[in-house]
């Protein structure tokens, strides 16, 4: 975990990741719009929470 603590307590790092983690979960929302298979739907319901649980690693890590 102290590596992590490197990227989620960097400021500038952890600001770029969570920029990427918005841009992927805005890219999956467009997709599961546009999507009518169920199995692709569940797939990027996954995918979304998934990213957004990465976007909480900076409490889990601080243990905040």
């Amino acid at each position: 975990m102290s590596e992590l603590k490197l990227v989620v307590n960097n400021k500038l790092q952890w600001d770029a990741m969570l920029g990427e983690l918005y841009e992927r979960i805005a890219i999956a929302h467009i997709k599961l719009e546009q999507y009518d298979d169920p199995s692709e739907m569940f797939r990027l319901q996954g995918e979304i929470r998934a990213l957004r649980s990465l976007t909480q690693l900076r409490e889990k890590v601080n243990g905040s």
